[in-house]
């Protein structure tokens, strides 16, 4: 197994059914992403969109495991993201500006994915199913 293969696997799901309370902390750290990223915009460069799911699984960590689990995988997509949105500013700025035309509507498909992939792991996780995003680093285990 390489070094790749175990930062793109992701891990098993906690045991056990959540319940309420639990299910809607998950919910929170998958949304509050989208909040943290909204709020940080202007000032931060959208740093927000981690420091949400980073907050959520410090507070939680030790109380709630599927939390843990979801606020993790929160993390980790938004990470993924955000490194992905900074290589294509890179590319945008290291052209002199002319790469925008490209990277800028590869940054928008980004941004609506990413929108509607945490709607959705929030939906599951408020449903009690610990969802995976489809495409993250898994950075922080």
């Amino acid at each position: 197994m390489s070094q790749w293969d175990d930062a793109t696997t992701p891990p098993p799901a906690p045991e056990g059914t959540p319940d309420a309370q639990e299910r809607q902390w998950a919910m929170f750290a998958h949304l509050s992403a989208i909040a943290g990223g909204l709020l940080t915009s202007n000032t931060l460069g959208g740093i927000g969109c981690v420091l949400g799911p980073l907050i959520i699984w410090q507070i939680k960590k030790d109380t709630m495991p599927f939390v843990t689990d979801q606020a993790k995988e929160a993390l980790n997509f938004n990470i993924t993201v955000a490194l992905a949105l900074l290589v294509l500013v890179l590319l945008g700025i290291g052209t002199l500006g002319i790469g925008f035309v490209v990277t800028a509507p590869l940054m928008l498909i980004l941004g609506v994915a990413a929108l509607v992939f945490i709607v959705i792991a929030a939906v599951k996780a408020n449903d009690g199913v610990a969802y995976r995003y489809p495409f993250a680093l898994r950075l922080v285990k």
